[in-house]
């Protein structure tokens, strides 16, 4: 039986740099975030929401070293996705509303970006990354031999990489709109009580689209073609409810902070369900 220490020294270089990578990026996140507030003029409640949503991206990475480490195939969307929305939710935050953004800020924000291009480059570009990311989640396993947990490739038929990225973009719609319309609730709540329905329906709205994106996605990795469309159908729909209301609700600065992300996972979305082959 190997140990821990036999398989971390069979594992490719270029895994290990990988990982390497990924908890350097882990780190960089939780400090330009640490920085940001620090240098940011005004420390306010919706400075807070999305400071804590961008510091969670931390466990993100944390969580993607756990995929690499086992192989698992799902590790390259869901770094791509995590790396992409990671520097626009940084940006967001380091620009103030008014003036210039501080040295430390800009410095961090282009080092957390290099760290975020390297660890895309070295899922999608590395040839050993690529053929170690190949095993499937363990599943309960019930057979002639009696009830196990091991390995098992997925019965669904095979997809490919674009499909998933697609998933893993999709995945973000929620998360995406809900940090804004937390913060829209604490402008309500200040001098704005008639936006009270507006700021529900937001909420709303951002539960609805996470089981619109999961009803969509299974079916999607299914090779439903009706599933690509409800897919898009979706995206759009998403998009015409958050960038109205971030526009309504927190003007144009909100508009870019948080309307910004979104477009960017909803392009990723469609433009791997455009690359994605119809099975």
């Amino acid at each position: 039986m190997r140990t821990a220490a036999e398989t971390e020294v069979r594992r490719p270089s270029a895994v290990r740099a990988l990982t390497t990578l990924l908890a350097t990026t882990a780190a960089a996140t939780v400090v330009v975030e640490l920085l940001n507030w620090a240098y940011a003029p005004e420390q306010g409640f919706a400075l807070a929401v999305r400071t804590g949503w961008a510091l969670l991206r931390s466990l993100g990475f944390l969580l993607l070293i756990g995929h690499v480490r086992r192989g698992r195939t799902v590790a390259r969307p869901f770094g791509l996705i995590l790396a992409v929305t990671t520097v626009f939710a940084v940006a967001r935050l380091i620009v103030p509303r008014q003036g210039v953004p501080p040295l430390p800020g800009l410095l961090g924000f282009a080092v957390l970006t290099a760290l975020c291009v390297a660890v895309v480059w070295l899922l999608y570009r590395s040839p050993a990354v690529a053929s170690h990311l190949t095993r499937h989640r363990p599943r309960l396993v019930i057979d002639g031999r009696g009830i196990s947990w091991r390995e098992t490739p997925p019965r669904r038929p095979e997809v490919s990489g674009w499909l998933l990225t697609a998933r893993a973009a999709a995945f973000t719609y929620s998360p995406l709109m809900l940090v804004p319309a937390l913060v829209a609730a604490a402008a309500v709540l200040d001098d704005r009580l008639v936006a009270v329905p507006a700021v529900l329906f937001w909420f709303g709205a951002g539960i609805v689209a996470s089981y619109a994106v999961l009803f969509c996605t299974a079916f999607l990795l299914r090779g439903r073609r009706w599933a690509r469309r409800l897919l898009v159908v979706v995206t759009l729909a998403v998009l015409a409810v958050d960038l109205p209301l971030c526009w309504w609700l927190l003007g144009a600065d909100g508009l870019v902070r948080d309307g910004a992300p979104l477009v960017t996972a909803a392009t990723v979305t469609l433009y791997a369900l455009h690359r994605a082959t119809p099975t």
